[in-house]
């Protein structure tokens, strides 16, 4: 097949001129350690362990596994979720670190080792820029609610008339009124006062439950949402935060304005404070009276292995492992292809794996020490105020907090936490994004990097502005619900049938000794165990349990419309489209005459498929035919000189 004549010529590199002066194309961001002068490399290993870390600890780590795990039986949630760790994670996180590293190119490029299958690669870019402009508007929240943090009281301690809170705002839910039958056959209404004094007892179904919201669920609707009723009434742009929202993709863009060079720097804050803010937490939490029971009930007394006959626990357990580390975006794949060719991967799939597991775990004991002073002060059971998600991030944590001395400090703290989490993964959402564009289109965007970052930037700003009207909260929870599950799972899966199936399992775990030096049979018979039939049967049944147990989404008691269903649906179709769309025409452009060479041709490798710089190349590599004029590497050098 001649990749140089393809009609999707946005894949792949045309231009084929001998490059005179290769460190011109990268305007100074290149080192003197960098081994590939035209791609540059993370400046030293920390940055990128640093990076892969704060992509893979996110929101997920604080706001959802701690309530997986109380909810799927304490501690005991702890062995399918190791169990997931070791048959899904770890090897989808191996695979996609080493494909980045060896092929030098983002996930889209990176695709030309099976051609048939760089749809996936289209794929991961779509999925990803629209949960970065989601994403984002989470930042936005929590930057409000940093700068809210600045006063004393907290404006959430109670219902202060100053920011609008009526007559169903309360502390502590009202007691339900009773619609009493009078011995003379009138009726009046009383409360519960009224009944105790009297000795009396309200008639079952003679209740009259009064609409109550504490003072965070009620700011937070009301203040900083001003959420509408429901998705179809959409409402005006809700301002603080569109300049709160505009304020984080400012930070994004400064931080990545000269990629990994500029981005691997702030790293070195934004990766470790959130341990730093987690550590003060706990210490702080574990002083607090009653935190024993949220402790307990988070994986102490409460641990109930029964639970683990439960199908839905294991389903639980690998989802979120699935989706904490980041495998599936093609984030990985983009931050490992700036690796110098020798780096052990490996080590670092063990590293990162584990920080983020034992991050999982740590913030649990954080959030819930904290939560079971809560529910002592309020004479409430943990379950009661246990929730997951943005309600946990901004509802019951921030009332938790604004329970303690010192609130302001301690609110702080946590929202700051919230930002640099936020900021971490969208480093490198965006990297993936740019990356892609930067690899596609070297001769036309490689020098001008900078103003790629910006109007990147500005774009996911202005369609990110749905996201931040008064129903914005709605799109936020659809997107969540329709893009954190099945396309994900359909893109791993992919990714391990395309590389142990149809590039070859042996043929990649030699590549992957090019890199690591060889090792023996035994280490490696696990991994493609897992590559081949272990990691593909689990996606394959969580992919199928998925759609089966399929539920229309809800915000709360809110249901959402026919059409926002139809529209989530939508979005997946649109995201993942592109894979028939571009193996069809991978085909049709193979070279052969009958069906089955087609496809053949479109499955393999073009001769410039390997290393991208000739010394890692090898006998394997660098014997193959016009490997000199069509090496990737020279061609993204050549095209960025023009």
């Amino acid at each position: 097949m001649n990749i140089e004549d393809s009609a999707l010529s946005g894949f792949t590199q045309n231009d084929q001129t001998h490059p005179s002066n290769n460190t011109a194309v990268t305007k100074g961001h290149v080192g003197e350690s960098d081994e590939n002068v035209e791609r540059v490399n993370w400046s030293s290993k920390t940055e990128y362990l640093l990076s892969v870390i704060g992509v893979a600890v996110g929101l997920g780590n604080v706001w959802r596994f701690p309530y997986l795990a109380y909810k799927n039986g304490g501690g005991a949630f702890l062995i399918p979720y190791t169990l997931m760790l070791a048959l899904v994670g770890m090897p989808v996180f191996f695979l996609e670190c080493s494909f980045g590293q060896f092929a030098r190119l983002g996930p889209v490029a990176g695709w030309k080792a099976v051609p048939i299958m760089q749809g996936v690669g289209i794929t991961m870019v779509l999925v990803t820029t629209i949960a970065n402009i989601s994403y984002c508007c989470i930042i936005a929240y929590s930057l409000y609610y940093l700068f809210a943090s600045f006063q004393s009281p907290l404006p959430w301690a109670d219902c202060f008339s100053w920011w609008g809170a009526d007559e169903t705002c309360s502390r502590t839910p009202k007691d339900p009124l009773c619609n009493l039958t009078l011995s003379d056959g009138y009726f009046e209404i009383v409360n519960t006062t009224w009944l105790h004094g009297n000795n009396e007892t309200c008639p079952n179904g003679s209740e009259i439950y009064l609409p109550h919201q504490g003072p965070s669920e009620q700011y937070w609707d009301k203040v900083v949402l001003h959420r509408s009723s429901s998705m179809d009434e959409t409402g005006e742009i809700v301002w603080h935060l569109a300049f709160c929202l505009l304020l984080a993709w400012l930070i994004i863009a400064a931080a990545l304005s000269k990629g990994i060079k500029s981005s691997g720097k702030v790293v070195y804050f934004t990766a470790t404070f959130p341990y730093v803010v987690l550590t003060i937490l706990l210490i702080r939490g574990l002083t607090l009276e009653g935190a024993y029971k949220g402790i307990e009930f988070y994986i102490g007394s409460q641990s109930d292995f029964s639970k683990l006959t439960d199908a839905q626990v294991w389903k639980d357990a690998a989802t979120q492992i699935f989706f904490s580390l980041a495998v599936g975006w093609g984030c990985l794949i983009t931050l490992s292809s700036y690796n110098n060719f020798h780096n052990n991967c490996y080590q670092d799939t063990i590293i990162v794996c584990v920080v983020n597991c034992a991050t999982s775990v740590f913030a649990g004991f954080a959030i819930f020490s904290s939560l079971g002073h809560m529910a002592h002060i309020q004479d409430k059971p943990v379950s009661e105020v246990a929730q997951s998600g943005s309600g946990l991030a901004f509802i019951v944590y921030p009332e938790a907090l604004a329970q303690l001395p010192w609130a302001p400090l301690w609110s702080i703290l946590f929202f700051f936490m919230l930002l640099t989490l936020g900021l971490d993964t969208l480093f490198g959402g965006l990297e993936l994004v740019i990356t892609s564009l930067l690899d596609q289109f070297p001769r036309l965007l490689r020098s001008n990097h900078l103003y790629v970052t910006a109007g990147v930037c500005l774009l996911c700003y202005f369609f990110g502005l749905i996201c931040i009207t008064q129903a914005g909260i709605y799109w936020l929870s659809l997107i969540d619900y329709f893009f954190t599950g099945w396309v994900l799972i359909i893109i791993a899966l992919l990714e391990l049938i395309s590389i142990s199936w149809i590039y070859g399992v042996n043929r990649f775990i030699k590549d992957i000794e090019m890199m690591i030096e060889e090792r023996n049979w035994l280490f490696w018979l696990w991994w493609k165990m897992c590559w081949i039939f272990i990691s593909p049967c689990v996606l394959a049944v969580i992919l199928i349990s998925s759609l089966t147990t399929f539920t229309v989404p809800t915000y709360g008691s809110v249901e959402y419309p026919v059409w926002a269903i139809a529209f989530g649906w939508f979005l997946i179709i649109f995201c993942i489209m592109w894979i028939p769309i571009v193996a069809i025409v991978r085909v049709v452009q193979a070279e052969g005459s009958a069906l089955c060479q087609k496809i053949s041709a479109a499955c393999t490798s073009p001769p410039d498929w390997g290393p991208c710089l000739e010394q890692n190349r090898g006998k394997k590599y660098r014997n193959q035919p016009a490997f000199i004029e069509t090496s990737n590497c020279v061609q993204l050098l050549a095209s960025s000189e023009m």
